[in-house]
């Protein structure tokens, strides 16, 4: 090895050119797209846009006066609300671009339908559920959101509902105003008669409505991003105290709000109040489900403004009825609008509103700005910050790099699940050896498949060339990059990359290296990634299904005992690989299994004498 050198996430490259995007011209360098309210000294990074007539943008959902004007500054703005698939599908092939909000589905059937003429779709407002991410790659379509603009008004919107839950508001409000009702019905002739009645009939229920106070309450946000952030700021001044449940958000960020960072099963145990605010994935969906409302204090109130699906409802709906949750506050549902007959929508302690989250004119006219000005600015050919799927790689360029792409990536998943619980990750190196001049050789696609194996997995982002920078920069995660300079052909672009994450705790602490990182180091052999070293041993595995690590005492036999329980378990083994200090001193045995073993096989891996730890580790 020769020399090193050193670069930031954010450092410029060289110039790289992509394939058309359709009628679209993409060329380096090229211009980041930010909102106004996010620019700062924006890098130059590319464009050039030949397009014969101005292009059409259909606006599909109501959008602010603001974001309508820079549209038409720009192109033809077609407003048709309340399209119905088919009619959508019928108008498509005339438009540029679409703009929606979480009402509209953008199916495969809408960009098939396009024939290839729509180049971008723009949704008002965080989420993407609602459009097929799959289908926009494959017909080269790029989709923007508006992250950020609405964040005060959801975390605004949370702590109404906790409030209005907290002392009874909206059922207090409904009961007069139906006493009232029933007292204008019958006013003309029985005045006398009616009000003794509506007294009576109690309307005016001081003692039922008796509701709980805020202060000194332990409120946990589930989900420690942007807007989990300011409802736990908002809550803090009401006196609650507050902790908050996010596997991988930076305890130094909670700690400077005093917020303390606990496990999942922490916070639902000891909350009185839940408010949520994480992603809807697969790993959350339904996340609050029987088995966790079981585990809850008495008595819990639930504030939900993130999305329906994390909660099952209808465990909801018995939890409700047993008295396990007290109230629920819901602006989100699984169907939305939901069924009118829906019993957790009936029930008398639940208080909904029909997705409210992102409603004050300040947001959702910051909204209508940020969409607006990404959309022109990807008709322009400019990649908008806010960009959720990537443009297409020249072939050439992807073929070389093809093996290394998926190299990276797993080298990202493997890092990220040897971190412990709690551990916020925030600071990661990406090593580079190759004995290609650093000109030669573009690393940025690169870097974001490592972004994407550090965050895709616990995040509904879909990470990629285009918004790996900016997706890292706001869920505080630095990543700088070093190249290691070798002798030799640089007929290979590289010879190995190396990943590190520093200042977090290892739930493999063989995976911790002399430098106190953990470390993960891979090759790409015959094609095919491999993963030549953990912390300080050296192994080589093909990155494949999934992997067992072992640290054991370096004995005759632990291959075929490890082997022999996985056989009677019926988990195929596809490689194993050792890596020892020295004879029968410490070793790492690195296990490749097609399939996850069941706890008990894993336990009994575990129960092993010489097995001093293990990890499993999903590809």
């Amino acid at each position: 090895m020769a020399a090193s050198a050193s670069s930031s996430l954010i450092s410029s490259r060289s110039p790289l050119k992509l394939t058309s995007l359709s009628s679209l011209s993409w060329k380096f360098p090229v211009s980041v797209s930010l909102p106004r309210h996010q620019r700062r000294r924006a890098s130059q990074v590319f464009i050039v846009l030949s397009m014969d007539a101005k292009p059409t943008v259909l606006v599909a959902e109501k959008l602010g006066e603001a974001g309508l004007d820079l549209l038409k500054d720009y192109a033809n703005v077609d407003c048709s609300y309340n399209l119905s698939p088919e009619e959508l599908c019928t108008k498509i092939s005339l438009c540029d671009a679409l703009i929606v909000r979480s009402g509209t589905k953008v199916s495969r059937e809408v960009f098939e339908s396009s024939g290839g003429r729509l180049k971008v779709v723009g949704r008002a407002g965080v989420g993407i559920d609602n459009v097929d991410l799959g289908a926009a790659t494959e017909h080269g379509c790029l989709v923007v959101n508006a992250p950020t603009a609405n964040t005060v008004a959801a975390a605004e919107h949370g702590i109404a509902l906790l409030t209005a839950m907290a002392r009874n508001v909206a059922q207090a409000d409904a009961s007069i105003k139906a006493g009232r009702l029933f007292l204008l019905c019958y006013v003309v002739d029985f005045i006398v008669q009616v009000h003794e009645n509506v007294i009576d009939a109690g309307k005016w229920q001081r003692n039922k409505y008796v509701g709980v106070s805020l202060v000194g309450k332990t409120l946990a946000v589930m989900g420690f991003g942007k807007v989990g952030t300011e409802v736990a700021r908002r809550a803090k001044g009401l006196g609650m105290h507050v902790i908050a449940h996010d596997p991988y958000a930076p305890a130094d960020r909670a700690h400077a709000i005093g917020v303390d960072l606990v496990s999942f099963d922490e916070a639902i145990a000891t909350a009185d109040f839940l408010s949520l605010h994480m992603p809807l994935t697969p790993a959350t969906s339904k996340i609050l489900n029987d088995e966790n409302f079981a585990k809850m204090k008495k008595g819990v109130r639930i504030v939900n403004v993130a999305r329906g699906g994390v909660i099952d409802e209808d465990a909801l709906v018995r939890a409700l009825d047993a008295g396990i949750v007290a109230q629920a506050a819901l602006d989100v549902f699984t169907v939305e609008p939901p069924p009118k007959d829906s019993k957790l929508i009936q029930h008398e302690n639940v208080t909904v509103t029909p997705h409210l989250g992102a409603s004050t004119m300040e947001a959702q006219e910051g909204v209508a700005i940020e969409i607006a000005e990404a959309v022109v600015g990807a008709l322009r050919g400019e990649l908008a910050a806010t960009a959720v799927n990537a443009p297409m790689v020249p072939a050439e360029v992807l073929a070389e790099l093809k093996p290394y792409v998926t190299l990276s990536e797993k080298l990202g998943r493997l890092a990220v699940q040897l971190v412990a619980g709690g551990s916020g990750v925030k600071s990661v190196k990406v090593t580079y050896a190759s004995a290609r001049a650093p000109d030669d050789l573009d690393t940025r696609l690169l870097r974001a498949m490592v972004t994407k194996g550090l965050i895709e997995p616990i995040s509904s982002v879909f990470v990629n060339l285009v918004n790996a920078d900016f997706t890292a920069k706001q869920r505080g995660v630095r990543i700088s990059e070093e190249r290691v300079i070798l002798d030799g052909s640089p007929e290979s672009p590289l010879e190995s990359i190396q990943v590190q994450i520093a200042n977090v705790e290892s739930k493999f602490a063989s995976a911790i290296s002399e430098s106190g990182d953990i470390t993960v180091e891979g090759k790409v052999k015959d094609g095919v990634p491999h993963l030549t070293k953990v912390g300080a041993f050296e192994v080589d595995v093909s990155l494949e299904g999934n992997i067992i690590l072992c640290r054991q005492v370096d004995q005759p036999g632990m291959i075929g005992t490890v082997g022999s329980i996985l056989g009677e378990e019926n988990v195929n083994v596809s490689f194993m690989s050792v890596g020892r200090i020295a004879p029968r001193k410490q070793a790492v045995m690195a296990i490749g299994v097609d399939e996850q073993p069941s706890k008990s096989a894993l336990k009994r891996i575990g129960d092993i004498p010489a097995i001093e730890e293990f990890v499993f580790l999903a590809l």
